[in-house]
């Protein structure tokens, strides 16, 4: 299949955003010597799967598809699905806003290009699973004193109400679940590109563990950047 850029012809086209993985942290130095901690994503390649227009779906966006997989590993309805965008079958798919869904056409490949060192963008990713935890891990308790013959070194402490409402009020905090959630770290500035493998360098960090799966997201609004 042929690598096709986002342009078409002069024009860019605006997609709002890829599907990448997570594929650690390290630090690079600025020209002025300054170590900044950056998150590597593999951004892409992306598969356009799908183009949704306002005339046929009630709005304008792009499926994309995310590392390739055996055939054998998709179901029937996902394979006949996928045989607009050539018959490959993948791993993961995402839906993007975008301005022109008439500038695309299923089976083209995004790639980082659409990016540029010093854009601000939102990466979306779960975050890692710690199971069920209590207070102390997962809301920051101080815990209990830690003399000799304390019992409730852990412990939440007292959590109910006296005389009224006796009751536990609604969003105590309590032991539970822990992580493996939905995260979204905002205004993550672009540090490098390097299209020939795929990367962006992202200064800071990103939720989720590494080879997880991240959607990252342009900002919409300017302003919202230079704050």
């Amino acid at each position: 299949m042929p690598k096709l850029n986002c342009r078409i012809g002069k024009k860019r086209t605006m997609c709002k955003g890829m599907i990448g993985k997570k594929l650690g942290m390290t630090g690079v130095f600025s020209p002025d010597g300054q170590n900044i901690p950056v998150t590597v994503l593999q951004v892409g390649p992306c598969i356009v799967t799908q183009v949704k227009t306002v005339a046929t779906d009630g709005y304008n966006s792009l499926q994309l598809g995310f590392e390739p997989q055996k055939n054998s590993r998709s179901n029937k309805p996902l394979l006949g699905h996928f045989v607009k965008s050539g018959g490959n079958a993948y791993s993961h798919l995402m839906e993007f806003p975008v301005d022109n869904p008439g500038d695309y056409a299923p089976g083209q490949q995004l790639s980082v290009d659409m990016f540029k060192i010093g854009d601000r963008v939102d990466v979306s990713g779960m975050s890692i699973g710690r199971g069920f935890s209590g207070v102390m891990k997962r809301h920051g308790f101080s815990g209990g004193r830690k003399t000799h013959g304390s019992q409730c070194k852990r412990i939440p402490g007292s959590i109910g109400c006296s005389a009224w409402p006796s009751r536990v009020v609604k969003g105590k905090k309590l032991p539970g679940q822990f992580g493996n959630v939905r995260k979204t770290v905002r205004n993550l500035m672009i540090v490098d590109i390097r299209p020939d493998q795929h990367l962006i360098l992202l200064k800071g960090a990103v939720a989720g563990s590494v080879s997880g799966v991240v959607a990252i997201k342009k900002i919409k609004d300017a302003k919202k950047a230079n704050g």
